[in-house]
């Protein structure tokens, strides 16, 4: 018997938010099944720090960026 597993997808995207420089804004996306999941800002992945908060629960992944700043766009 052989079968591949299906891969963890997007339920919920992330969607744009609107936030003041200086402040800190909550980014989250919801998978078909709990996975992984690697932060980036184009090709380069995000590390937990000071500036960055990453959460994890089940399917339910959360991105905190603390005091935004213009190029955090």
């Amino acid at each position: 018997l052989c079968f591949s597993a299906l891969p963890a997808l997007f339920k919920e995207e992330l969607r744009d938010e609107e936030a003041k420089e200086g402040e800190a804004v909550t980014l989250h996306c919801e998978l078909t099944k709990p996975a992984p999941v690697e932060w980036r800002k184009g090709h380069t992945a995000l590390k937990p720090s000071e500036k960055y908060k990453m959460r994890q629960k089940d399917v339910t992944a959360e991105l905190v960026i603390h005091s935004l700043t213009e190029s955090d766009a």
